[in-house]
């Protein structure tokens, strides 16, 4: 039992200890250098000089049955049967590498990121909120993946501080908008996929080829600084207060780890458009969790537990829908989901949600939270189970620092301060 068994074999980029960073997966406690591996004979030849560089996006364009093949390779010479190889001589030649010793980086150059809205129960509760039950969902939502342009460059790994934004709010619609620091901090539970193989400028993708264009799946955190959000969205949509920052985790969960967790979806109503009617029509059942450490707690404290099965709109029908107008996607894009939230106040994938709209603050061991405060710690997780497998996503973690009070120079030493004293049992993190 371990958050990466053999039949999961993710892809990542991690860097050892006084080393330059490099491809790799991960196996139980270890990454798995894939240059070396390749040094080795270990990987097929059609991957020759694949990993070269200290990116996925080479590797992402070749397609999923060279993805399979690499992968069916590396549980090949993992796997107990196989004599030669054991942990410590793993070690001794660098192919096997202790995650506890080794900082991840992002995956891939991420060309562009896109962010969806594809859980209805997510947009009805915004919808409510801001418009009222009888407007929830605005006329568009059902029969189209909703999505905005992201900020790419903003983007970065598990375990990197997110500094609370500055920008203009309205906090009292009857006065002049202010400028400031962010005061309604929140996360958003998502999940986001990599795209695998581009199409061609002016070349859609269908639906029935679009998961061969998908590489594999990462959990997201797109935080959200609500006061800037709500004042500026209209009428293009979310910019300063959402491009700030996006935490993704560094371990990339291929579709065909996931296929035992395959499930059906619920019916659309009303039937999308041919382009959109996906023959499958299924999502994962992957478990999702967001726990709180405030600074001053002795551990973290669950908010949330939700499903990846309560996503609308499918993975497939995202770059479908994104590519129709002939949009050419590259490999290393990005496509988040959206806030993924459930039937259940248990299962709201924000504080927004959550405290709806900071009218009824959550109860955590150190005191009442309606939105985030300076120096919380966010763990999310993923987990999925089915039969005898077992698959994690990594943990996300991001900390917070008033800009007024944290100078850059303050921050390393800041967060090595507060990581080192979470109570993380039960997590499955790595730096």
């Amino acid at each position: 039992d371990c958050h990466f068994p053999i039949q999961n074999i993710p892809f990542g980029v991690f860097q050892p200890e006084g080393k330059t960073p490099r491809c790799g997966s991960a196996i139980g406690d270890y990454a798995i250098d894939l240059p070396v591996a390749e040094t080795m004979g270990l990987l097929p030849p059609e991957v020759k000089g694949t990993f070269s560089k200290p990116e996925l996006n080479a590797f992402m364009a070749l397609g999923r049955p060279i993805w399979r093949k690499v992968r069916v390779s590396i549980q090949g010479f993992l796997s107990s049967e196989n004599k030669d190889l054991n942990a410590k001589s793993a070690e001794e030649t660098g192919l096997l590498v202790p995650l506890a010793k080794v900082k991840m980086h992002l995956p891939a150059r991420i060309g562009d990121y896109t962010d969806f809205f594809s859980s209805r129960y997510h947009a009805t509760n915004c919808g409510i909120m801001f418009r009222g039950k009888e407007n929830a969902l605005q006329p568009n939502w059902v029969h189209l993946p909703v999505g905005y342009h992201g900020r790419a460059s903003s983007i970065v790994p598990s375990g990197t501080p997110v500094i609370r934004p500055r920008g203009q709010m309205r906090p009292a619609e009857d006065k002049p908008p202010v400028f400031g620091t962010c005061k309604l901090m929140d996360f958003e539970l998502e999940m986001a996929a990599f795209v695998g193989p581009g199409n061609n400028l002016g070349e859609p993708i269908p639906i029935d080829k679009a998961e061969d264009h998908i590489f594999g799946l990462v959990l997201m955190n797109d935080w959200s600084a609500r006061d800037i959000q709500k004042w500026e969205y209209v009428p293009l949509g979310p910019f300063l207060g959402k491009s700030f920052g996006t935490t993704i985790s560094p371990w990339i969960v291929t579709l065909d780890a996931l296929e035992p967790f395959r499930i059906a979806s619920g019916k659309q109503e009303p039937e999308p458009l041919p382009y959109l009617r996906d023959k499958q029509l299924t999502s994962y059942d992957i478990k999702l969790s967001v726990a709180i450490q405030g600074k001053d707690m002795k551990k973290a404290h669950t908010v949330c537990q939700a499903n990846a099965s309560y996503l609308y709109w499918t993975f497939a029908q995202q770059i479908t829908h994104h590519s129709v107008n002939g949009c050419n996607m590259r490999p290393g894009d990005l496509l988040g989901t959206g806030t993924i939230s459930g039937p259940e106040p248990h299962e709201y994938g924000s504080m927004l949600e959550l405290s709806w709209k900071g009218t009824k603050p959550l109860k955590l061991p150190d005191g009442e939270r309606r939105f985030l405060r300076d120096e919380d710690t966010v763990l999310m997780s993923d987990t999925a189970k089915a039969r005898d497998s077992k698959l994690d996503l990594e943990t996300v973690l991001a900390s917070f620092f008033l800009l007024d009070k944290s100078l850059p120079a303050d921050l390393t030493q800041k967060w090595n301060r507060i990581y080192n004293n979470l109570d993380v049992s039960g997590w499955n993190m790595h730096r």
